[in-house]
């Protein structure tokens, strides 16, 4: 049995290596400089808002994008088989504001309840060659969200990987652990974008021009993936060279939150699914990370409850947890979640057992629609 625990300390040794080597990796996000708003370049702009029953979220913050100091946007509006008054709020909306499009889609046979379709529809309605995508329940965090976000274009940079922050509620556990997995996964795709190796970004928001929406043939190479107009987009069109990352907090948009567990845990189902379908290297290293963490727990638990070398144990823990904490905590500070910081260590171990139990459930069955 004491080889056992000795075979079991040296791999807990190897696997904290490559948990600390990760979160030394995202230090390249965690320490990066926001980029200068250039507004003496500002293309013209498409907002892109795919809808599905959601009238009260368009009445409340539709207005709040219609405001926006920019010289030169319209908004798509695009109603996807709604059966509330989705349809009437929009065309409201349109009457009353000149630079407002509306796209009604009619499910068909083909592409029922498919955002990805609808999405397609009111890509083409848009007017502009550069398109900024977000969700009916966000909000811009500031009237300069379109500059912050359109500024990052360029000749050669065609997508823009933004920040999609969630609203706080204050002393709620489920809403900080939604965003505590938010952060998480934003210093993750930060990071490797960062370091030249971008494989997703978040529709509430994200940005890219429409000639990269064309090269790619749109969404048609996982176009009955119910998931995915976003990263598994992202994923197949973004190079070292064409994205861009902005994490200005002016750039934010705010969401409204899932109140439940179990809502959150089918809407993390739904995103988790779509990860399969990432080129193998991205997929091989989120799931190296993840394997690593879960790894280091068992690990630790294990020799610290038979004591075997918990001196050396605690140091080692220690250590990975000083390492982590730097990384998460300076990543919080940038993305305005420093109150995630304090209890760090019990959402992660939450998380990871969240995320275990949603793998094992995909195993079996797989989500259907996208609302």
């Amino acid at each position: 049995m004491e080889h056992i625990f000795t075979l079991l300390f040296y791999i807990f040794i190897g696997v904290t290596f490559i948990n600390v080597t990760f979160y030394i990796f995202y230090w390249i996000f965690a320490f990066a400089k926001i980029s200068n708003t250039n507004r003496s370049s500002l293309p013209s702009v498409s907002v892109i808002i795919c809808a599905k029953n959601e009238s009260a979220n368009l009445q409340k913050n539709i207005p709040k994008i219609l405001s926006q100091d920019y010289p030169e946007f319209e908004i798509i509006l695009i109603n996807d088989a709604s059966s509330d008054d989705t349809e009437d709020i929009m065309e409201a909306f349109k009457l009353a504001n000149t630079n407002v499009q509306q796209v009604n889609v009619v499910n068909n046979e083909t592409f029922w309840g498919n955002k990805k379709y609808a999405l397609t529809l009111g890509i083409k309605r848009a007017q502009h060659k550069h398109m900024l995508f977000t969700d009916a329940d966000c909000v811009p965090a500031s009237n300069h969200w379109l500059q912050h976000m359109a500024s990052s274009f360029s000749e050669e940079k065609e997508i823009v990987l933004g920040y999609g922050a969630y609203e706080k509620i204050k002393g709620s556990w489920i809403n900080k652990l939604i965003r505590f997995e938010t952060l998480i996964t934003a210093l993750q795709y930060f990071s490797w974008a960062k370091a030249g190796r971008p494989y997703m970004g978040v529709g509430r928001n994200l940005a890219y021009t429409s000639d990269v929406f064309y090269e790619q043939k749109g969404f048609i190479n996982h176009i009955k993936i119910q998931s995915g107009d976003d990263d598994l987009f992202v994923n197949e069109a973004s190079t070292r060279k064409n994205t861009a990352i902005q994490f200005s907090p002016e750039s934010f948009t705010i969401s409204t939150p899932k109140k439940t567990f179990a809502s959150w845990i089918t809407q993390k189902r739904r995103h988790i699914s779509t990860a399969v379908h990432y080129k193998f290297l991205e997929k091989s290293l989120l799931a190296l990370f993840y394997i690593s963490q879960c790894l280091f727990l068992v690990g630790a638990i294990a020799l610290l409850v038979n004591q075997c070398n918990w001196q050396w144990v605690a140091l080692i823990i220690g250590v990975r947890y000083l390492c982590a904490w730097i990384t998460v905590g300076c990543s919080a500070a940038r993305l305005q979640e420093k109150d995630l910081t304090y209890l760090y260590p019990i959402y992660e171990i939450t998380l990871v057992c969240v995320q275990m139990s949603i793998f094992i459930c995909n195993l079996f069955t797989k989500p259907t629609r996208w609302k």
